[in-house]
């Protein structure tokens, strides 16, 4: 199969589709691989490390798109990458369609196949592909937010305190595999860390691993309300696959909190869930409503492109490999996890929860639900 790796050209986006090491695997697999020249570069590698592995580095997107039966990306495609694909193409990497119905309609409208990152499983029922970015995301998250509690944005706190300082009040919303990163970066500054969950199972598995140093809640609207008021960090990580997160922080919530409080808004990708969140990028990372700052970034992985990319790679490869062996058709008929990337295919949303989110009103002519979605 011929396979390309395009510069990613989202703002401020490092990370590469596919590592020098990765591409070998490939190429030894007797798989064409071309990369876009200086796709690596924000990432630490260079067209030389490509070209030693066997791959054909070509001049600019077009030539990428135009030669490559699959595309292997980071994020998802920006509308002129949409643009670009052609029938019976496939797309490999992050869509998050459910907040994104111009880029739905757009990949609809190119007649490719779509697998997104997001929504493949595993045996065990969770997102393999997803967990290393929400990793970094948790990670990062706790790791802004102490940034922005500084002046001369936020309250001018230091998260962890001091001697004879209270340290700052970090509440996590949602235990999932963000969530956890971000409360273990605040247990490890020495923050003052609330996690709110409705699985019991895991807020018990949570407060078996922490101890003391964490405070589990069940989390209901009254709940999250009163933790949030005096929160000085609010961590959003809440995740329904393929679907909009849910609004669980209300804009009455926010305004409650004390002036120079921070929002970070992991699941901004999907929608966000604070009321109050809008998508914002590295170039201009946070704003301010209510008096709160708030840290939306759309790819905050993409501020790590080494880490992100080789964390990233290591989970796809074994898909990039099975797709690249067999076609998309028969790989998915053989692995079910996979198949459930699946979002779009021959001009229709084929994932329930993204056909769902953009098309609620409509459940029966999915594709046109989603036009009418979008023109609404």
């Amino acid at each position: 199969m011929r396979i390309g790796v395009p510069k990613e050209i989202k703002n401020h986006e490092y990370r590469v589709g596919l590592t020098p090491d990765a591409t070998t695997r490939l190429t030894r697999a007797g798989h064409r691989v071309l990369v876009e020249t200086g796709a690596g570069v924000g990432a630490g590698f260079d067209d030389a490390e490509y070209t030693a592995a066997g791959v054909e580095i070509v001049a600019d997107a077009d030539s990428v798109f135009s030669a490559a039966e699959m595309i292997v990306k980071v994020k998802e495609p920006q509308l002129e990458e949409c643009a670009r694909l052609s029938p019976g193409q496939i797309l490999f990497t992050y869509l998050h369609l459910a907040a994104d119905p111009e880029q739905a309609r757009a990949l609809m409208r190119s007649g490719a196949t779509a697998i997104a990152y997001e929504t493949v499983t595993d045996a065990q029922g969770t997102l393999p592909l997803l967990k290393p970015m929400s990793c970094i995301a948790g990670r990062m998250a706790t790791q802004v937010g102490a940034h922005y509690l500084e002046m001369p944005t936020g309250r001018g706190m230091l998260l962890g305190g001091v001697p004879g300082v209270a340290p700052g009040r970090v509440v996590v919303v949602g235990a999932g595999v963000a969530g956890t990163n971000a409360l273990e970066m605040a247990v490890g500054l020495q923050a003052d860390v609330t996690v709110l969950d409705i699985d019991l199972a895991r807020l018990e598995e949570l407060s078996t691993r922490f101890g003391n140093r964490i405070r589990t809640l069940y989390s209901t609207p009254e709940v999250i309300a009163r933790e949030v008021r005096t929160a000085d960090l609010v961590i959003g990580s809440v995740l329904i696959p393929g679907a909009s997160a849910p609004r669980l922080v209300t804009r009455d919530m926010v305004r409650s909190m004390r002036p120079g409080s921070v929002l970070v808004d992991i699941a901004i990708d999907q929608g966000g869930c604070f009321e109050t969140s809008r998508p914002t990028s590295h170039a201009d990372p946070v704003y301010v409503d209510g008096r709160v700052v708030h840290y939306a970034v759309t790819n905050m992985p993409g501020a790590v492109p080494r880490t992100a990319t080789l964390a990233l790679t290591n989970a796809t490869l074994p898909h990039v490999i099975s797709l690249a062996r067999l076609g998309w058709r028969q790989a998915v008929q053989r692995d079910p996890h996979l198949r459930n990337g699946v979002n779009v295919s021959a001009g229709e949303i084929k994932h329930r929860a993204v056909a769902e989110a953009l098309a609620p009103a409509n459940s029966g002519d999915r594709h046109r639900g989603i036009e009418t979605a979008t023109a609404a």
